[in-house]
């Protein structure tokens, strides 16, 4: 099937790379801000780009949109981001068209994240979507076709065990405390920066590990202690981190900057600690390693940290298969149909021209005309007429673009479409 703008000849890509080609560092070349997000989108609107999202997460930053060739929405990203082109194609991939499609359904229902059945990416597209609507670029195929890949994901969460067990980043981190730090519930554990992923790792330490003695900093303190409130843990002052890492056995890095926030100049150790560094970009310096005290880990290896709950979410894959072949087919007959409805509108108003027409002038030359019963025969006609076109359409297999431009040039049609 073709994913083309039949008036525009655009076609329907797919740009992004993910944690399978780049590493932690080039993935944060492409990291988009929630600023950068809005810039993205405005700055599409003003190069003609008719429809367009995206989705940026620690593990992929991807575009999905209408354009004449990738290289369009490839150059967008790169002019808003801190990447260059060269380095994008290096470890990037592009889909077009039926493959694009694909490649959404697969992301969008936690088939191609890091840890199996993670879910968090489709609060990410959700939110992509609803950004891109109301800026005013994102039209009906994408909105459609953004529904179905929602749609998929909450029927493979229903009706599988796809995501059964908590493996995301955040009990990754946690697995990994509890399986290489020993008394894990007397050791001291700081948390730097409360975000989504802070937020998710506080739970999970709390709920495994028994520990009674978490610190929590954030740059906002208020939001800190908002959370602390709900687990009942203690508070400190983002000033007194270094004094905070001295005491702690685990530091825990969940910030969201763009540059490093900790460095070697804030260590003064006198014990060994464990860095868990959970950000994208890196938050916490290479430098850190130079202190022997020091084991940095970050959420690249944790991501390697499999368990028995791993190799059943594998088992459901072959279900979670066949639910999205379910939904792709319902879009694609969609699609298909869609694609030509606008040629048989045109169709059916240059067919009532004709019929208002001959009427007009059949009433001019019969006296006595029926003119209610001529109305009546024409509709039929034109109804039997469009629907042959319409039925010749569907069948069309692969060359629908070939007969709707027969169609335009036989019957001279100006029809809009809204793709």
């Amino acid at each position: 099937m073709n994913h083309l703008n039949p008036i525009s000849k655009e076609a329907f890509f797919a740009i992004g790379l993910n944690y399978k080609k780049a590493d932690a560092e080039i993935r944060g070349h492409f990291s988009i801000s929630e600023a950068a997000q809005k810039a993205i989108i405005t700055s599409a609107k003003e190069e003609g780009i008719s429809s367009l999202t995206l989705i940026s997460t620690c593990n992929r930053t991807e575009i999905y949109g209408f354009a004449r060739e990738a290289n369009d929405l490839i150059k967008l990203l790169c002019a808003h981001t801190n990447g260059t082109v060269e380095e994008f194609n290096r470890v990037s991939y592009a889909h077009k068209g039926q493959q694009a499609v694909a490649h959404l359904f697969k992301v969008g229902t936690g088939l191609d994240s890091q840890i199996l059945g993670d879910f968090e990416i489709i609060s990410q597209l959700r939110a992509g979507l609803s950004r891109s609507k109301k800026t005013g670029v994102l039209n009906v195929y994408m909105e459609r076709l953004g529904n179905a890949v929602i749609q998929a994901s909450k029927r493979i969460k229903n009706e599988t065990e796809i995501s059964t067990g908590a493996t995301s980043v955040s009990f990754a981190a946690v697995q990994y405390i509890m399986a290489r730090v020993p008394y894990v519930s007397e050791k001291n554990i700081l948390l730097f920066g409360i975000g989504k992923i802070g937020r998710n790792t506080c739970e999970n330490l709390i709920k495994h590990t028994k520990n009674e003695h978490i610190t929590l900093i954030n740059r906002t303190k208020i939001k800190a202690e908002e959370m602390a409130g709900k687990f009942n843990l203690v508070v400190k002052e983002y000033s007194n981190i270094q004094s905070e890492i001295a005491a702690s056995d685990i530091l825990i890095v969940a910030t969201g900057a763009q540059q490093p926030t900790i460095s070697k100049e804030l260590l003064y150790l006198k014990k060994p600690l464990l860095i868990l560094d959970l950000s994208i970009p890196k938050n916490v310096s290479e430098s850190v390693r130079e202190n022997p005290n020091v084991t940095l880990i970050h959420l690249d290896e944790l991501s390697k940290v499999t368990d028995a709950t791993l190799e059943h979410r594998q088992s459901q894959i072959p279900m979670a298969q066949g639910i999205i072949e379910e939904v792709v087919l319902e879009f694609n007959t969609w699609a298909k149909n869609r694609a030509f409805a606008p040629t048989i509108k045109a169709l059916k108003s240059k067919l009532s021209e004709i019929k208002a027409g001959e009427i007009d002038n059949q009433r001019r030359k019969i006296s006595g005309f029926n003119e209610d019963q001529a109305e009546i025969i024409s509709n039929r006609i034109i109804q039997k007429i469009t629907t042959h076109f319409a039925n010749h359409l569907k069948g069309a297999n692969g060359k629908t673009e070939q007969s709707i431009e027969l169609i335009n040039q036989v019957f001279q049609l100006q029809n809009e479409n809204d793709a």
